[in-house]
């Protein structure tokens, strides 16, 4: 089995309402993500998958976690942040863990849906990537510390 990972970091805060303790109260973490994807074989250009391809797949989609408040949808203080950069998790709190099911998810549905992502060079030269279909998500790995992570993957 061939494996290939591609980490994105981000600067994200969170609430978490059912938490006994401080971290029902807004605080925020560096996180690293990393997207571990596998294959039995490697592709026409000797790759599991390229990188760009990867990047245009889900780095938007981990970004717009960056400099955001993930709150709960059902958090008592979501109308006092009306307003703010917020990301909202639809009667769920915003765990580590639950953030990698979101970009796990994310990724699965942009495999699926056999999309081609198209970018133009500088010197004008266009490329288009395409991630394989037989390409598996082996995991996501989100990073809340430089200790501490958790992951999803099936």
């Amino acid at each position: 089995m061939y494996r290939v990972c591609v980490a994105f970091e981000v600067e994200s805060g969170h609430m978490l309402s059912k938490h006994p303790g401080k971290c029902r109260f807004p605080h925020g973490h560096s996180r690293r993500v990393e997207v571990i994807l596998a294959s039995e074989a490697l592709d026409a250009n000797d790759m599991v998958c390229d990188f760009k391809a990867v990047k245009l797949a889900v780095g938007d989609f981990v970004h717009s976690f960056d400099h955001a408040m993930a709150i709960n949808s059902r958090d008592a203080m979501m109308p006092a942040l009306e307003g703010q950069r917020l990301v909202v998790f639809q009667d769920q709190d915003p765990t580590t863990e639950v953030l990698a099911r979101r970009i796990y998810d994310h990724l699965k549905a942009e495999i699926a849906s056999g999309r081609s992502y198209a970018l133009t060079d500088r010197q004008g030269a266009a490329y288009s990537y395409r991630m394989p279909a037989s390409l598996r998500i082996e995991r996501v790995r989100v990073s809340e510390t430089s200790s501490t992570w958790a992951e999803y993957g099936v």
